[in-house]
């Protein structure tokens, strides 16, 4: 298939499932509270025998204004990770093949846009070469908050190893070899290309908003949304946030933006869909799965 007709929007699938119990992620929440959406949430996004939670870790890659945009670059391969020993030196994944099948050889990439700078967003951001970390996407262009970007240089003087050690083996490399275009809210990183602000999971979370013609507007929301769970219960949030109050607010406004109007959100974490419209469901909502071009199932 030329790159030309190739899909707007394919999705690059890096781990999947990934597994961890309901409590752990989202302290609050509850297998009792889920029983009016079972028929909707379990085995494939809950498995409610277990009482486990079931996600996925990806990236996205949108075409949009003649450019190639990779979203969030999973975990990458050979970091050291060992307090999570599914991500910890990670080889083989073929993540890089998988990118080859849609078309993209990392030199194909303009943009790399980083929702936020947690290990399993970051981690293809480079990859070793000759004992060094280098950016694998070398003509790319890194998109991070400027808050975000602040908020873990500070972290990281402080404590090199802090979160996972991702800065050190993913960031700074990009940063010194100066790939790395900081953005705010509301900046057009190209046409139909919108940085929206999602702070509350880290200090300066941000989504990419694209508009399109031909469709639903699409809202790449990093962890805004870990699990469509969160759809109904926006209240339950999850344990590695860092502002727990405002990833409420960020939430509420953006389930309730797809429910007002004709936007697809498109978490990081969401499996066996690409994205998720939102409907009212009595006092609260309830997601509803969609390819990326918004058809339902």
């Amino acid at each position: 298939m030329r790159a030309a007709d190739r899909p707007a929007i394919e999705t690059i699938i890096d781990l999947d499932p990934f597994e961890m119990p309901l409590s752990m992620l989202l302290p609050a929440a509850s297998v009792e509270a889920l029983e009016p959406w079972r028929r909707l949430f379990d085995g494939a996004h809950m498995d409610f025998a277990r009482g486990m939670l079931r996600i996925a870790i990806k990236s996205f890659v949108v075409r949009v204004g003649g450019a190639t945009i990779l979203v969030d670059a999973c975990v990458g391969e050979h970091k050291e990770r060992p307090q999570r020993p599914d991500l910890h030196q990670r080889r083989g994944t073929g993540f890089l093949e998988k990118l080859a099948s849609v078309g993209c050889r990392p030199e194909d990439i303009d943009m790399v846009m980083c929702t936020h700078l947690h290990a399993d967003h970051v981690g293809w951001n480079t990859r070793m070469d000759n004992g060094r970390w280098t950016p694998t996407f070398p003509n790319a262009r890194y998109i991070i908050g400027a808050e975000e970007l602040s908020y873990w240089q500070g972290q990281a003087a402080q404590s090199p190893g802090v979160n996972h050690g991702s800065y050190q083996d993913s960031v700074l490399p990009i940063l010194e070899a100066g790939m790395i275009e900081t953005v705010a809210a509301d900046d057009e990183i190209m046409d139909g290309a919108t940085i929206v602000p999602l702070a509350g999971h880290t200090a300066g979370q941000i989504g990419l908003q694209i508009s399109r013609a031909d469709g639903p507007d699409v809202l790449f929301c990093g962890d805004a949304l870990h699990s469509p769970v969160q759809v109904p219960y926006p209240e339950w949030t999850s344990f590695l946030c860092f502002d727990p109050a405002a990833t409420v607010t960020t939430r509420e406004r953006i389930i309730e933006q797809a429910a007002s109007s004709d936007l697809v959100l498109a978490p990081a974490h969401l499996r066996a869909a690409f994205g998720m419209r939102v409907k009212r469901d009595g006092a609260r909502h309830a997601p509803v799965f969609c390819d990326c071009a918004g058809r339902t199932a």
